[in-house]
């Protein structure tokens, strides 16, 4: 087998792998759908791989310089975000890159100075990694280095990430946190199609080029009845999913998912009403929602999937601290994934589950 036949095939493998394992590894959160409607309009009803889609086919038709590029994308990608787009605009504005991280990003950081709207895929966050020179060092710093004079706004970076059940140590990180300590960037992680739509309009549009890491076990998990129209969501904007005035929650991506059932099960077992923000930009963050809501309700946990030590909820617990010290009835609470490589087979043990998180909730209730 030469080296391409057996990449198609590793490829058909994973992507086969990630799909079922998305099915059968769901049950460690249960899906609520976005309540949040951008748009009273028509609605069409998309997972989050379609709102993905539609938003990039919207910016394809919109944009004359919009190009989409990556590894495998012309045939729609490892996880068929990019599906039909080359069919429709060309091999000229959505193509294949070289396997090569690195050129991917500086490839798009040369488009984006140029004038170009640069969306690049990197298949993977977990291979993000090799890029990350180009992406810290260059996209960040370039309007800086000049003084305006020039800079790499119009680019967007797309990753899959997180757990999805069968990833092992390669296919499963969250490496958010590495990028929100670099200043020029943004990092957004949408929860589901609703958001991934607005969010990604936004990234796209955005004057600084934009990190969108996208929780790839919600890629088929369930669906939302998406806006049609064209909108965009707010970057640095948090959303409070579900109020209370006992505990604050803090998460995004799939760890949203998480805390809304726990949200429940503290109004179901202990009678407490428990206040649910979903951060969706890591960088900026919503500093303000999340301190009025600390103080409101005195109790804090945060939750993500990447490892403890300088996870982003480190960077939330330290400003909550700064903030909100005389309003806090109990410290700061955080359940993450472990300081670890991801595991395999034990993946069910790393993650925050909805018992890790309800086990910390008690124990700040009864603080």
């Amino acid at each position: 087998m030469n080296s391409l036949v057996r990449r198609s095939y590793f490829l058909t493998k994973v992507v086969k792998n990630v799909n079922d394992c998305a099915k059968r590894f769901s049950s460690h959160f249960i899906y609520y759908p976005d309540q949040h409607k951008p748009d009273d309009g028509q609605t069409t009803k998309m997972n989050m791989m379609q709102a993905i889609n539609n938003a990039m086919d919207l910016t394809l038709s919109s944009d004359p310089t919009a190009l989409l590029f990556g590894e495998d994308v012309a045939f729609g990608g490892v996880f068929r975000c990019a599906l039909g787009l080359q069919e429709k605009y060309g091999k000229d504005r959505v193509f294949n890159t070289p396997l090569c991280e690195q050129g991917i990003a500086g490839f798009g950081i040369g488009l984006a100075a140029a004038g170009a709207t640069a969306i690049a895929e990197i298949q993977f966050a977990d291979y993000i990694f090799p890029a990350f020179d180009q992406l810290v060092n260059e996209a960040a710093k370039a309007r800086y280095r000049s003084g305006g004079q020039w800079d790499c706004g119009a680019l967007t970076v797309r990753a899959p990430c997180g757990a999805v059940g069968h990833g092992g140590l390669y296919h499963s990180q969250s490496p958010e946190a590495f990028f929100a300590h670099a200043p020029g960037l943004k990092v957004v992680v949408p929860r589901g199609p609703i958001a991934a739509k607005g969010l990604l309009l936004s990234c796209i549009r955005e004057p600084d080029p934009c990190i969108f890491l996208e929780p790839k076990i919600l890629y088929r998990s369930a669906t939302e009845e998406v806006p049609n129209i064209d909108y965009m969501l707010p970057l640095g904007k948090a959303q409070i999913l579900r109020e209370g005035d006992a505990l604050t929650m803090i998460a995004w991506g799939t760890q949203v998912h998480v805390l809304l059932e726990v949200a429940e099960m503290a109004s179901e077992k202990l009678g407490v009403h428990c206040e649910v923000i979903d951060l969706m930009s890591i960088l900026p963050w919503d500093e303000e929602t999340v301190c009025n809501s600390v103080k409101k309700t005195g109790r804090v946990l945060i939750s993500h999937e990447a490892p403890l030590t300088c996870g982003f909820g480190a960077e939330i617990a330290a400003t909550i601290q700064e903030e909100c010290f005389l309003h806090l009835e109990a410290p700061v609470t955080r359940v993450t994934g472990w300081d670890a490589p991801f595991p395999h087979v034990f993946e069910p043990y790393y993650l925050p589950d909805k018992w890790r998180c309800y086990h910390a909730l008690t124990q700040l209730i009864n603080y």
